[in-house]
């Protein structure tokens, strides 16, 4: 145990240096090369180019391209055309040469795969705004979805939070159909197979079910209809999109905390003709200046930031190493907690019914964002996370907080007993076949590990009243379980961090060890171990390869696995204590872990995302809780999380 404890200790220090001043943490959010390329290009649609922060961001690019000679949405990722088109206009815009090497074998990759023309619909909406394809290349998005009413099928009362307010903005500049000012004249036409004035159809699948089909001749025939709409619906459409954006804009976190939304709402605001110097528009510039990362020569700007994740996820490793016989500067760690816990309460959202409500109107507030503020959109997830913390840490200044938490997640439970991100039975799929929805995630249906976190909380609390709910949850998680034994992860990768987090479930509500689904669990998780003792998951698990597998171990998923397990009641089982040497031998002498890997998702197949705390909340809570079961008559795992 030496040195577990040694781990421990080392770990417990390099994650308290890196928590700030006012009690909270916060790690770099990094995804692929879409969201740096589209900074680049939105400097250029507004002409407010900053030529030292490009050049930087181009050494950033650089770096990520791939040995394919394209862009990959993670890390050691296949060929994405949509990621490696908006690299190479962003790299062009900067300045590069198109003959230099990188890309030359850029844009040769892009014709192989089909050239421009078959980019996702967010680029083809990028390269309409440039005047590189013409706006028919988009599918019919007319603003007037903007006035239909909740009840309406196509109503954005339907999609998920995040798809509200990307698409507010963005219906608002394709019903204007602005163009970039673009002052160095930039374009790519050597990216298209055809030329774009010579496509006449753009919408080419693939198609996800025969409703795909079905869609594309709805847009079809939504085309000239949409010429037909009277001038002053439109007026009064577009009245709605802004009426909709203004009360969410957020001050300088942006509307939704997202960089799509963001950067949506600097463009419409341009093409509405407000001046930047409006503290409207002027504010939405700053919050998407505020994604931006710069480290030396390089930067790259992320898609939000993750305060509440981050300082959740800490608060409990550090908890956790503080915790029993052997815990390290309990004292010290008291106060560290106390600090984050405070900084927590602040910002727990009571005063504000977001767009949530409209579901649920008679549930109280209580939730907490995944971003320092988004408060119409607090996270279900997240919300979960902070009440088990603030109620483990003990102070009886959180009680409220936990209460209103608690009242808030019980009413955000779907009619199927599970629970969404941010959004009660938001489970329309047929939107998911529209063709303006190739991304195939416009919706936020309920999923096992956001379900697995809420059963967790509530059985941590224990409330006796909260035992149908928690059973309604723990039937959807049986439904939901994979043919292997696993749970897949709809927000990290993939199915090792699903079956953690319904373990971890199971275990907070008293599941038997020996159920079924828990064996065949377990059975799968040591199936998956490494050979070196660490468990891994390619991203490429999400487009069908095999779950739980990769070409190497993780600190993140190792932890994640062995966590499972211990939650399954196996602290002594062999496979726990080879992850536990995999851990402790690759900690670095200053306490952390390297992990370039990506180990989250935004959206299967067409987003995903690097936690870059990742690397040090779980290998010290898996190791911290190593320790402490030691000492621990039944090996039983005391708390939810």
């Amino acid at each position: 145990m030496a040195a577990i404890d040694r781990a421990v200790e080392a770990a417990h220090g390099a994650l308290g240096r890196r928590q700030n001043a006012d009690g909270h943490w916060v790690f770099e959010l990094e995804a692929d090369a879409t969201i740096p390329a589209e900074y680049v290009l939105l400097e250029h649609y507004l002409d407010r180019i900053d030529p030292a922060l490009q050049a930087r961001i181009g050494v950033y690019l650089r770096r990520i391209q791939g040995a394919h000679g394209g862009w990959p949405l993670y890390h050691g990722g296949r060929f994405d055309i949509s990621a490696s088109v908006k690299a190479y206009f962003a790299l062009k815009a900067i300045g590069d040469d198109i003959d230099a090497p990188h890309m030359a074998r850029a844009r040769a990759a892009i014709l192989d795969h089909g050239g421009a023309e078959r980019s996702n619909v967010f680029t083809r909406f990028q390269l309409a705004l440039f005047g590189e394809v013409p706006w028919h290349a988009t599918p019919a998005m007319p603003v007037e979805l903007m006035l239909l009413p909740r009840k309406a099928l196509f109503s954005v009362w339907n999609m998920s939070y995040w798809s509200r307010t990307v698409v507010a903005p963005l219906l608002v500049l394709a019903a204007l159909r602005p163009r970039a000012v673009n002052p160095r004249g930039v374009h790519v036409p050597e990216l298209f197979v055809t030329p774009p004035e010579r496509i006449r159809d753009w919408i080419r699948g693939p198609y996800r079910s025969p409703l795909g089909r079905v869609f594309k001749y709805v847009d079809k025939v939504l085309r000239p209809a949409e010429r037909m709409i009277p001038e002053k619906t439109r007026r009064r459409a577009i009245a709605a999109a802004v009426d909709f954006i203004e009360p969410r804009l957020n001050g300088v976190d942006g509307l939704g905390a997202i960089y799509p939304a963001m950067a949506n709402t600097v463009m419409m605001y341009r093409a509405l003709g407000v001046p930047d110097s409006d503290p409207r528009a002027a504010t939405a510039w700053e919050s998407v200046r505020g994604l931006l990362v710069e480290h030396g020569d390089e930067a790259y700007c992320q898609p939000c930031v993750s305060p509440i994740w981050d300082t959740g996820l800490a608060g409990h490793a550090m908890i956790e190493a503080a915790s029993g016989p052997q815990g390290v500067r309990p004292a010290e760690t008291k106060r560290t907690l106390a600090a984050a816990a405070a900084w927590l309460r602040d910002r727990q959202i009571l005063d504000v019914k977001g767009d949530w409500a409209i579901n649920c109107p008679d549930v109280p507030p209580g939730g907490w964002a995944f971003q320092y503020r988004n408060d119409h959109y607090p996270d279900v997830d997240d919300t979960a996370v902070v009440g088990m913390l603030l109620h483990r840490e003990g102070d009886p200044a959180s009680e409220e907080a936990i209460a209103r938490a608690r009242l808030w997640i019980i009413g955000m439970q779907s009619s199927n007993g599970g629970w969404g991100a941010f959004d009660i039975d938001n489970n329309m799929d047929f939107l998911n076949h529209i063709p303006f929805a190739d991304h195939g995630a416009l919706l936020d249906p309920p999923t096992a590990d956001v379900t697995a976190r809420c059963i967790s909380f509530l059985a941590q609390l224990g409330h006796a009243e909260d035992r149908p709910v928690i059973e309604r949850g723990l039937a959807f998680l049986r439904s939901d379980q994979e043919p292997e034994g696993c749970w897949f992860g709809r927000w990290g990768t993939n199915y090792i961090y699903g079956t953690w987090s319904v373990l971890c479930a199971y275990n907070a509500a008293g599941v038997s060890r020996d159920d079924p689904s828990v064996r065949r669990a377990v059975d799968w998780l040591r199936a998956v171990q490494r050979e070196d003792g660490g468990w891994g998951e390619d991203c490429a698990s999400y487009e069908g390869a095999a779950p739980g597998r990769y070409t190497e171990s993780l600190p993140s998923q190792t932890a994640w696995a062995v966590l499972g397990l211990m939650a399954a009641g196996l602290r002594d089982d062999p496979a726990v204590a080879r992850g536990m040497a995999y851990l402790t031998r690759t900690q670095k002498p200053d306490g952390e872990w390297d992990e370039d890997p990506y180990n989250a998702v935004g959206f299967p197949k067409v987003f995903y995302l690097r936690y870059h705390g990742y690397r040090q909340f779980f290998p010290l809570l898996a190791l911290a809780r190593y320790r402490n079961l030691a000492s621990s008559n039944t090996r039983q795992v005391a708390y939810g999380f």
